[in-house]
């Protein structure tokens, strides 16, 4: 295991490489210059002499390709830049202080969706055809479908402007935490719901249920012990890829809600131009990616103790 944990590594290392090519590019390829948006309207008052000596300050005026080179460098070291917006902030400052908010809404999105999707999933299966079965494929079809754009949009006008239950934007109390965290949450407890009943069915009609069955065992032995544990294995590489993808998700999310989160920040300084704040940025979730990749391979060996990695 430990090898394979290596050469996974090795193998992030190499996507991160990519990723770092692939965004640099699109941000030289984008239009505007982080100096004009710093500036402002004082851009076209400086001569052309300052305005070459403020490139030279940042770095600008050198070719692309030394300027990915030198950040790559500065990278490997665990040196993110500084910011150009707010001059003179680290950058590592800018995203460690966006980072818990996103994280707290992330932990509790996907914590509900998990408490939810998994029981709802498998009494479905296990009452088939039933009123429940069909509310719960009703609820899944209607998760996926319904963007997070369009639910945040449809939560603020009805709980917060018209009725004045809940508070429209930003961090807080408890109930600055609910229509975020619910809509990061239906997306994921619609798709592992459906994932959940569809495992638990095939599980239930497999041959040893029938000889647990057989046997003498208790119904809810037979669920609890043999049908559940097997039906939660692509249950675990789901939840992997989608916790991953919920944290990218959370741009949109916390920029309706004005939520200071990462995802706030990363469409901040696209919007800005400030580029060295969003490769660190896609850094960060591209890390997160591979890790949670490796995590879930190691939690479905460890629950599976057919599957060897190797």
């Amino acid at each position: 295991m430990y090898r394979y944990v290596v050469q996974r590594l090795l193998q992030g290392i190499i996507v991160m490489f990519l990723v770092s090519i692939a965004t640099f590019g699109i941000l030289q390829a984008a239009p505007g210059s982080p100096i004009d948006t710093m500036l402002g309207e004082g851009a076209t008052q400086l001569t052309q002499e300052d305005y070459d000596r403020i490139l030279e300050k940042w770095g600008l005026d050198k070719p692309w390709y030394v300027q990915y080179f030198t950040w790559l460098r500065n990278f490997a070291t665990g040196d993110f830049g500084d910011s150009v917006v707010r001059a003179g902030v680290p950058v590592h400052e800018m995203v460690l202080e966006a980072a818990w908010p996103t994280v707290q809404l992330n932990v509790l999105a996907l914590a509900a969706a998990i408490a939810l999707a998994i029981p709802a999933g498998m009494f479905a299966a296990i009452r088939r055809y039933s009123i429940f079965d069909s509310a719960i494929m009703v609820w899944a079809s209607a998760g996926v479908a319904l963007p997070n754009f369009w639910v945040g949009l449809m939560l603020i006008i009805l709980l917060a402007l018209y009725l004045g239950w809940l508070p429209p934007s930003g961090p807080g109390d408890w109930k600055h935490y609910v229509m975020p965290v619910f809509v990061l949450a239906i997306n994921e407890t619609a798709i592992l719901a459906r994932l959940m009943r569809g495992a638990m069915l095939e599980v239930l009609g497999q041959d040893y249920i029938t000889t647990a069955r057989a046997k003498g065992l208790s119904e809810i032995v037979v669920i609890v012990r043999h049908a559940v544990r097997n039906a939660l294995l692509p249950i675990i590489t789901v939840i992997g890829l989608r916790a991953a993808f919920l944290l990218s998700g959370t741009v949109v999310v916390e920029t309706i809600f004005a939520w200071p989160g990462i995802g706030r920040l990363f469409y901040d300084s696209v919007f800005r131009s400030d580029y060295q704040v969003v490769q660190a940025i896609v850094m960060l979730f591209t890390v997160l990616v591979i890790l949670a990749n490796i995590l879930t391979d190691l939690t479905y060996a460890l629950i599976d103790p057919r599957i060897r990695l190797k």
